[in-house]
C-alpha cells in the first residue's frame, strides 16, 4: 500500500516508520505495511501470526474457545480439523465449504469458535501418520454429537472395519442389526461429520463401485488406494 502523501515530518513518540519505497521485500514473504497517513507502520513476516497463537492460547486459557480449529493439508485436499474439549468433532472437506461448515459448527455447537492449531496438533499429526502409511488406525478422542440414533450406531461400526478392507452397505445394515436398513446406512455415510477419521471411505456398494462419498469419489479412491498400498 502506497502513501501520496509527501509529508516528512514524523510524530514524535511514534512506531517506527519508513518511507513506501522501502518497504517492499525482493526475497520471500515481506512486511505488512499499515497505513497511518502520512507514514507506513511495518510488521514483520511472522508477528502476526505470533500474535494469533497468543490470543488462541489466551483465550484457551481463559475457557472462552468451545471449538477450536486447525486446517490441515492433504493429499485429498485441505482439511478442516474441529474439536471441543471432549474430542474430535468435525473434518470437512474443502468442496464442502469451510465457512459453510464453520457456521453449522456456530449453529449447532457454539459461536465461541477460534483458529487454535496448537490445540490440535495431536489430530494434526495422527492425520499425517495416516497418509503417509504408517498410521492404521486413530487414537483421537471424538466428540460424536453431530450424530444421534442409528447414524451413530453406524458411525460406531465403521471404526470396526480394519484398514485396508472394506464392507457393501448392504454388510454395514445387517452388522448393526437392521437388514433392511441400506438405505439408512447409505445416509450416515453421506453425512458422516468425521470423514478419514471415522472410515466411511471403506462402504461399497455391493457390485464393489463407490458408491458415494462426502469428499467427492475421487478422494474416496485415493484413500482406498493409500489403505491397499499399506495393508
Amino acid at each position: 500500500m502506497n502513501s501520496t502523501d509527501t509529508n516528512n515530518h514524523a510524530p514524535t513518540g511514534t512506531a517506527e516508520t519508513v518511507p513506501p519505497d522501502q518497504t517492499a521485500s525482493v526475497d520471500g514473504p515481506g512486511p505488512v505495511d499499515l497505513a497511518f497517513p502520512p507514514y507506513l507502520t511495518v510488521i514483520e513476516p511472522g508477528t502476526l501470526e505470533r500474535l494469533r497463537g497468543s490470543l488462541a492460547a489466551e483465550a484457551s486459557r481463559e475457557g472462552l474457545v468451545d471449538v477450536a480449529y486447525r486446517i490441515v493439508d492433504s493429499p485429498v485436499g485441505r482439511l478442516l480439523v474441529a474439536a471441543t474439549d471432549r474430542g474430535i468433532v468435525r473434518v470437512a472437506y474443502e468442496r464442502e465449504g469451510l465457512d459453510a461448515v464453520l457456521q453449522s459448527l456456530s449453529d449447532k455447537l457454539s459461536p465461541r469458535i477460534l483458529e487454535a492449531p496448537a490445540r490440535l496438533g495431536s489430530a494434526a499429526r495422527e492425520i499425517e501418520e495416516y497418509f503417509s502409511g504408517k498410521r492404521m488406525r486413530f487414537d483421537l478422542p471424538l466428540d460424536l454429537r453431530l450424530s444421534a440414533g442409528f447414524r451413530r450406531t453406524v458411525l460406531a461400526h465403521l471404526g470396526d472395519i480394519p484398514f485396508g478392507r472394506t464392507e457393501s452397505y448392504t454388510e454395514v445394515a445387517r452388522a448393526v442389526g437392521n437388514p433392511k436398513a441400506v438405505r439408512a446406512v447409505g445416509t450416515a455415510c453421506a453425512t458422516n461429520p468425521l470423514p478419514v477419521v471415522v472410515p466411511c471411505h471403506r462402504v461399497l456398494r455391493s457390485d464393489g463401485s463407490l458408491g458415494g462419498y462426502i469428499g467427492g469419489l475421487e478422494a474416496k479412491a485415493t484413500l482406498l488406494a493409500l489403505e491397499a498400498a499399506a495393508a
